[in-house]
């Protein structure tokens, strides 16, 4: 591993996350006493659900569009989550109030099909009701991220077909990412670029992935990869500011011609990418991935700022 790794999730050190407080099943607990069986279904299994969302001056961002990807995937696997949406965002303000979090705040709620009364598959086995976990931490993105960029390995690993496991499903069973996440770590790189079971550019282990050439943006056609809220995000705002944006099939070939690449999730926002399988992206400018990253800051601070 070279020194100058790192993660799409790469955060700057902030002390006061060595006390913060967590959300489990009603009770608010010191992350040292914040615990679940190890009966729970999501220990066990995988079974269960998550979202990853941020605060920015006390207002969740796009808190309709994250829960629209929840409650969806929860209904398609019949998982109850004992509460409506309201009950969430009371859930979270709470976590956030008891840790005087306000701002650059991120935040991983968890919800799983609950403790098992034996330790085996079956769903019918969980009988107690779902888990509900809130972890948040004062959290962002370090300066490299903008400055150095991703370096993306291509692995054999591939984002599957939906009849396998749908990689619309933001699934505690992470299984698939964390191997070509480990594949891509072996071949030096500091994320995993995943291909389609077609062949085509897909997306990363842990983010969307867009390039960019003669003044257009693409990503992969959706259909094998998560459907992030920041990746529809940047649609939008492409399709809103004339950029012309196309969501198709591309092959390594145009992705390593690429005048731009960068990456789409919720903590990093945009993250440049910097080279892929070895060949450097573009000229270093990233002027493409700026503009839009200005623009989704504009979004952001539109869809929190107080009414």
């Amino acid at each position: 591993m070279t020194e100058n790794k790192h993660t799409t999730h790469d955060a700057a050190d902030d002390i006061r996350n060595a006390d913060i407080k967590i959300y489990v099943n009603g009770d608010i607990l010191h992350r040292d006493d914040a615990k679940v069986s190890v009966y729970d279904s999501g220990f066990m299994l995988g079974d269960g659900m998550w979202e990853g969302m941020r605060l920015y001056h006390g207002k969740w961002a796009f808190f309709d569009e994250h829960m629209d990807r929840f409650f969806s995937s929860c209904k398609a696997i019949s998982l109850e989550v004992g509460m409506n949406r309201a009950g969430i965002l009371d859930a979270l303000s709470k976590t956030a109030d008891a840790n005087d979090m306000h701002h650059d705040v991120h935040c991983r709620l968890m919800l799983t099909r609950g403790t098992k009364v034996k330790p085996f598959q079956h769903p019918s086995l969980s009988q107690s009701g779902p888990t509900l976990v809130i972890i948040m931490e004062h959290s962002k993105p370090v300066e490299s991220l903008l400055s150095q960029g991703i370096r993306l390995a291509t692995v054999p690993q591939v984002r599957g077909l939906p009849m396998a496991q749908d990689a619309k499903y933001n699934s505690h069973s992470k299984l698939n990412c964390v191997i070509a996440s480990l594949q891509a770590d072996q071949a030096g790189a500091d994320e995993a670029l995943m291909l389609d079971p077609h062949g085509f550019v897909n997306t990363t282990n842990a983010c969307n992935f867009f390039i960019v050439r003669k003044g257009e943006v693409w990503t992969s056609t959706g259909d094998y990869c998560m459907n992030g809220v920041t990746r529809q995000k940047v649609i939008d705002l492409c399709r809103s500011n004339g950029i012309p944006v196309f969501e198709k099939n591309f092959s390594l070939y145009e992705a390593y011609g690429a005048d731009e690449a960068f990456l789409t999730g919720t903590f990093g926002a945009q993250t440049p990418v910097g080279e892929i399988d070895g060949k450097r992206i573009g000229t270093g400018s990233h002027e493409m991935t700026m503009r839009i990253r200005a623009l989704y800051k504009d979004l952001v601070a539109e869809n929190t700022a107080s009414v």
